[in-house]
């Protein structure tokens, strides 16, 4: 099972919004059966079975095994992953174009650039398992608390200054066995923590 799986299809995105296939790929991090999931979402085993057929055809979940129940067979699945992200491929008419907007302090440009990451990451994973092969990749994720706003002013010109340093440094546009990489750089405010979240209860 992958740890994460970005769906880009309509038809499989559309899919995993209804409320009830959300239970029950859910609960299918875990192989199990319709009839074993049929109490767990309050539906009939034909109807888990359905939506199962349904899972099943976009790929988000895949048979484990079969098990002679009497003259029955008992069909066992599991979801492809345990969490799912939708790329804006699944919406291509409508998905952002970063291009067309590039400001720095846009927050709206940065969830443009975000989507396109979720796109072009989501793309190469999708050829890297086709070919079975890893993919190359990089990220850093850190919490900041700035005393005000001209430190956080300060630390995204030194910040630049120094992604831009390393850029020119390491960049190099004649070579012809090189392989382009996009670099994504972000700074935003967190999110309060919610009164009913896990860190809020610590």
């Amino acid at each position: 099972m992958l740890e994460v799986a970005v769906i880009d299809k309509p038809a499989a995105a559309e899919a995993s919004l209804d409320p009830v296939r959300q239970q029950i790929l859910a609960a299918l991090v875990n192989p199990s059966s319709a009839a074993a999931l049929a109490p767990l979402v309050g539906l009939t085993r034909q109807k888990v079975n359905y939506h199962l057929r349904t899972l099943e055809e976009h790929g988000l979940v895949h048979l484990v095994e079969e098990r002679k129940r009497g003259n029955m067979t008992e069909r066992v699945m599991q979801a492809s992953a345990a969490s799912y992200v939708i790329s804006p491929a699944a919406m291509s008419a409508l998905a952002p174009d970063p291009r067309k907007f590039p400001d720095q302090l846009s927050a709206r440009w940065l969830v443009a650039v975000a989507a396109r990451v979720v796109r072009e990451v989501g793309e190469l994973i999708a050829g890297a398992t086709a070919a079975g092969k890893p993919l190359a990749s990089y990220a850093i994720d850190s919490d900041i608390t700035f005393a005000t706003a001209s430190d956080r002013a300060d630390f995204a010109r030194e910040l630049g200054e120094a992604v831009n340093g390393l850029v020119a440094k390491y960049h190099d546009g004649n070579t012809a066995t090189g392989r382009p990489h996009r670099l994504v750089v972000a700074l935003h405010p967190s999110l309060k923590p919610s009164t009913h979240s896990p860190e809020s209860e610590n």
